[in-house]
């Protein structure tokens, strides 16, 4: 890998980690388009370290209170019942999920899963899912000729049961194409949670994940294309651009529907298809040999 394309990478890993368009999914395409080699998996578990340092940064004062208190809840009662104690623990149950399938789909993740014509599909399909739920809270939050506005949910009534429909939407993104934050976010929202409290707890739960993934990866490092200098390089201009995304994103989910993202993801996921049956891309163009 050249330091030009660790500096593209890094831009497309820090441009869409946090919008639901699947920031694996676009890394994968842009060396396919590119006819460059594919980073692989070990190069997009790492980057995505340097969009999460964005999260620890953007959510510091959020994520300082919730371990502080959850740690001092451990020795003291009294602090149990505590909103940021109760979302400590919530951010463990809903990480179980990816923790456990993407150890046992592993080599799946590595392999048959970076397939483009299944990145087409959940390109596509988690679009439509992403506009049903958006939909829904839209109506929600406007009402209607027939029907009364309806209060969405809080993090405050997020529980257990949440807390692991949310980490199984999160493992889905194991798939290039999902998105972590697509799929939880519209599972949030199927749910009853506003766009800001899904996305906020989607950003919270993708930590442990992320910083899990890629701990595990750095061994793999130097095996294939890429050296450590220019995964580095990458880690870093993804985390300064995922930072203003994620100040923007924010921002955004307050005002605005998520339609855009869905038009986005249907039409690139039709194009892919096009693409691959035509044989314009082959749907494992730009895999690296290891």
């Amino acid at each position: 890998m050249s330091w030009f394309e660790s500096l593209i990478l890094g831009l497309v890993q820090g441009l869409t980690e946090f919008l639901p368009i699947s920031s694996s999914a676009h890394l994968r395409l842009t060396a396919a388009f590119a006819g460059w080699e594919d980073p692989g998996a070990a190069f997009t578990a790492i980057t995505q370290i340097g969009t999460e340092a964005a999260v620890l940064i953007y959510f510091r004062k959020d994520i300082a209170k919730i371990v502080s208190t959850w740690f001092r809840s451990l020795y003291t009662k009294s602090m149990r019942g505590e909103q940021d104690a109760k979302m400590g623990w919530l951010v463990i149950v809903g990480s179980i999920p990816i923790g456990v399938l993407g150890l046992l789909f592993k080599d799946q993740i590595e392999g048959p899963f970076r397939d483009l014509r299944l990145t087409a599909t959940t390109l596509i399909v988690m679009g439509v899912v992403l506009g049903v739920a958006d939909r829904l809270a839209a109506r929600d939050e406007e009402g209607g000729r027939h029907r009364a506005v309806r209060e969405r949910k809080t993090l405050r009534e997020l529980g257990v049961r949440d807390g692991l429909i949310f980490g199984l939407c999160q493992a889905m993104a194991l798939v290039p194409g999902v998105s972590r934050s697509g799929a939880t976010i519209s599972g949030g929202l199927l749910m009853g949670f506003t766009r800001e409290a899904a996305a906020r707890y989607s950003f919270l739960l993708a930590i442990p994940a992320v910083l899990a993934s890629g701990g595990l990866e750095l061994k793999h490092i130097g095996e294939g294309p890429v050296s450590w200098g220019q995964t580095i390089f990458a880690t870093v201009i993804a985390f300064a651009v995922g930072y203003a995304v994620i100040a923007w994103f924010m921002k955004f989910i307050t005002t605005k529907s998520f339609m855009p993202f869905v038009i986005y993801r249907i039409l690139l996921g039709i194009l892919l298809f096009v693409l691959v049956s035509m044989g314009v891309l082959s749907p494992h163009a730009a895999e690296s040999a290891g």
